[in-house]
C-alpha cells in the first residue's frame, strides 16, 4: 500500500471524514497551482472539515428540539399579515434575547402564523447551537403531572430548564386545571431571568386566569413572561383561509 492511500486510511481513523472526501480533488487541482503553499492548503482543508462539523451539529440540534415543521423567516408571508413588523421579527432572528435572557411571546387567532414565527426563531437558534425544545403547552402539562405523581418533578423541572431557548406552543387552547398552572407556574418561575422562552397563545392576557383556572397563578405566570420580553400581537386571517381561497381561485379559472 502507497502513502497516499495509507493517508487516506488515516484520515478515516481519525473521522476526517470532509478531509477524506475532498482530498483527492483538491490535491489534483493544488497540483496545478503553483503558489499555493503547504499551510494554505492544510488550512483549506481544515476549514472543510470544521464546516462540515459545524453544519452536522447543527442538524442534530435541529432535529432533537423536537420542531413539528422545519419553516424558517424566509420562508414567512410577510405581506399577508401587515400586523406584523417585519423589521422586529428580523431583530429577534439575530438572537439578541436569548443573550438577554428575554421572551417572546405570539398572540393572535388561530392559524394566522405564530407556531410558523416560534419554530423559524427556534431553527435559527438551533443552528447557532443553542439548545432549544418545542413542545406544546397540554404536552407539557402532562409530563408536569407525570412527573408531580412519581415523585420527580425537581427533576424534570431542570430537565426543562437546561435548554437554552424552550418553545411552548398553543398556551390557551386547552383548559389547565390548577394543579397543572400551580406546576407550570414553577418551571416558569424557575426559567425567569436565566433562560429565554417563546410562547404562542390565542387567548388575550386578561383571559389567562380562565386557562389555569386561578386567576392568582395566571398572573403570577404573567408576571415573570412579560418582564423582559417581546410581545408580537397579530390580528391579521388565518394562512389556511388563504391556502383555500388560492385554491378556489385557481380551481375557477
Amino acid at each position: 500500500m502507497n502513502n497516499y492511500n495509507k493517508l487516506l486510511n488515516n484520515l478515516e481513523q481519525l473521522k476526517l471524514e470532509k478531509i477524506r472526501e475532498y482530498y483527492p480533488s483538491y490535491i489534483e487541482n493544488a497540483s496545478k497551482m503553483k503558489d499555493i503553499s503547504l499551510t494554505d492548503m492544510l488550512y483549506e482543508l481544515t476549514q472543510k472539515e470544521l464546516q462540515y462539523r459545524d453544519e452536522r451539529a447543527s442538524q442534530i440540534q435541529i432535529t432533537v428540539s423536537a420542531f413539528p415543521f422545519k419553516k424558517e423567516i424566509t420562508d414567512f408571508d410577510f405581506d399577508y399579515q401587515p400586523s406584523i413588523n417585519k423589521q422586529e421579527i428580523l431583530e429577534l432572528n439575530t438572537l439578541g434575547f436569548l443573550d438577554r435572557h428575554e421572551n417572546v411571546l405570539f398572540l393572535g387567532p388561530s392559524g394566522v402564523g405564530k407556531t410558523h414565527l416560534a419554530v423559524s426563531l427556534g431553527i435559527t437558534a438551533a443552528k447557532k447551537r443553542y439548545s432549544v425544545y418545542f413542545i406544546s403547552c397540554h404536552d407539557l402539562i402532562t409530563q408536569l403531572n407525570k412527573a408531580h405523581h412519581e415523585n420527580k418533578l425537581e427533576q424534570r423541572i431542570k430537565h426543562f430548564c437546561r435548554y437554552e431557548l424552550l418553545i411552548i406552543d398553543e398556551i390557551g387552547y386547552l383548559p389547565v386545571d390548577k394543579q397543572g398552572a400551580n406546576l407550570f407556574f414553577q418551571l416558569i418561575a424557575k426559567r425567569y431571568e436565566k433562560r429565554s422562552t417563546i410562547i404562542t397563545t390565542n387567548m388575550t392576557f386578561n383571559k389567562w386566569g380562565e386557562v389555569f383556572s386561578d386567576n392568582t397563578l395566571a398572573n403570577a405566570i404573567l408576571d415573570r413572561l412579560l418582564h423582559h420580553s417581546t410581545i408580537v400581537n397579530i390580528t391579521g386571517n388565518s394562512y389556511r383561509i388563504k391556502d383555500k381561497l388560492e385554491s378556489l381561485e385557481t380551481s375557477s379559472s
